[in-house]
């Protein structure tokens, strides 16, 4: 599915993250950018030590929950990953939607900075972190589109989603968002 958005694309696309073809992917990390199962860990995998080496150095206090740090791609074909750390679910009371917000426009952001036209995504926190999908959906979707809109840039976003529920979520929102 795909939705533009002036002279920008949010796509949605079921599948393998690792092997998109954009500037930057975005990685859903913990706080100590220790590498770690799901997204985080078939990132690390095909990056190589070089991403780890790359985050221990740079950043050796790891990264606040809500925020996101770059690194170089290492053997990904992305030349960027943006290890975003977004929140763990605790029922909704605790902030969690604005940091998850975060979370993405700071990728966006980081984007701009390192002039990457493309990114794609994951739902960040909605594994292990157990953010519920529609609302993870939702607030993912509305950032892009705000940000696509604010900026123009960047021209491609791409959610890369791992199952038929994440994508099915994801495409409900975006379906009304072109309403």
């Amino acid at each position: 599915m795909l939705v533009q958005f002036g002279d920008c694309r949010i796509e949605l696309c079921q599948g393998d993250i690792t092997e998109q073809e954009v500037d930057a992917i975005a990685n859903a990390a913990n706080d100590l950018l220790a590498g770690g199962g799901g997204v985080d860990g078939a990132i690390h995998r095909v990056a190589g030590p070089t991403l780890m080496n790359e985050t221990r150095t740079l950043y050796p206090d790891g990264c606040p929950t809500g925020s996101a740090v770059a690194t170089t791609g290492g053997r990904l074909k992305a030349k960027y990953v943006f290890h975003a750390v977004g929140p763990i679910w605790d029922g909704g009371q605790q902030g969690e939607a604005k940091l998850l917000e975060s979370a993405y426009r700071t990728c966006l952001e980081l984007c701009r900075e390192h002039n990457c036209d493309s990114v794609a995504f994951p739902a960040i926190s909605t594994g292990v972190y157990g953010y519920p999908m529609d609302l993870a959906a939702e607030i993912a979707l509305n950032v892009a589109r705000n940000f696509v809109v604010e900026y123009n840039s960047p021209k491609l976003i791409r959610f890369v989603l791992f199952s038929d529920g994440a994508s099915g979520a994801f495409a409900r929102v975006l379906e009304s968002m072109t309403e």
